[in-house]
């Protein structure tokens, strides 16, 4: 592809940002996953891959734009990247002040509350993105997903080979949760509320006779609380932050009416 090769030369020698030529191939690229054809990762065979040029193309964005002063009403904001626009048309449903930055793909059926979407994003249709949640730089947000208040989604763009987050579809993720450093999040899982999953976190499976260790995934349909376990340091013994998976959300409680009851029969809040 012409496009991917002027974008890997022009991150090595970032002298060829003046040609025309390059940028025009990164506006071009940002256009594309804004209108999702392109993404940062998607699946292929069954495992995701992450496309690395294309968060290059991302990077090189920035310098190749210049700031300037946007208005929304009596709001004004002064910026590199525009905001997303055009909403009625995408049959998205925005609230006052959601924002999305251009460069973020939003499917029709999507619903933002007032939150913040960044680019290189991709939310994919049916998931509603809760009052003052945050869906980070090249997140990967799947189908029917439903991102409570004040729910953190981390981004990355570099270093480039690190995998974006990524929450599958029908994934249920709890108030004040905090999902960062690439970790991937089963399809229809449930995260209770102030779940803290990083890159290093443990998650302990501890419906069993015996706790299975995963880190940086959370299994299909899996219902995750917060946790602690004791860790020996050289000061003493102290309790780090794990998180639990207490069991496994059951077909009968697809329907958000019937998920909560299924959340309180676990004592998860949400």
């Amino acid at each position: 592809m012409k496009i991917k090769q002027l974008i890997d030369k022009a991150w090595d020698n970032k002298n060829l940002l003046k040609n025309e030529s390059v940028i025009e191939a990164i506006k071009e690229v940002i256009e594309q996953v804004d209108k999702g054809k392109l993404r940062v990762a998607q699946q292929i065979g069954g495992e995701w891959v992450v496309n690395e040029w294309i968060k290059k193309a991302i990077v090189l964005y920035f310098p190749i734009t210049n700031m300037s002063t946007m208005n929304a009403g009596v709001l004004e904001f002064h910026d590199k990247i525009p905001l997303k626009t055009g909403y009625k048309e995408l049959g998205i449903r925005v609230v006052p002040h959601a924002v999305a930055r251009y460069g973020a793909y939003v499917a029709a059926g999507v619903i933002m509350m007032p939150s913040y979407v960044n680019i290189g994003a991709y939310v994919d249709t049916g998931t509603m993105v809760d009052t003052w949640s945050t869906v980070g730089s090249c997140a990967q947000i799947g189908k029917n997903v439903h991102i409570s208040g004040g729910v953190g989604i981390g981004g990355v763009l570099e270093p480039l080979q690190a995998a974006p987050v990524i929450i599958e579809d029908g994934a249920f993720i709890g108030s004040r949760c905090v999902v960062v450093e690439g970790v991937r999040v089963g399809k229809e899982a449930v995260l209770g509320a102030n779940v803290v999953l990083t890159g290093s976190t443990k998650i302990l499976d501890v419906s069993g006779d015996q706790p299975v260790e995963y880190k940086g995934y959370v299994p299909d349909r899996a219902v995750v609380i917060p946790g602690t376990r004791t860790k020996k340091f050289p000061a003493g013994e102290y309790q780090v932050p794990v998180a639990l998976i207490i069991g496994r959300r059951k077909h009968s409680t697809d329907l958000k009416t019937s998920l909560n009851d299924a959340l309180r029969s676990f004592d998860v809040s949400v």
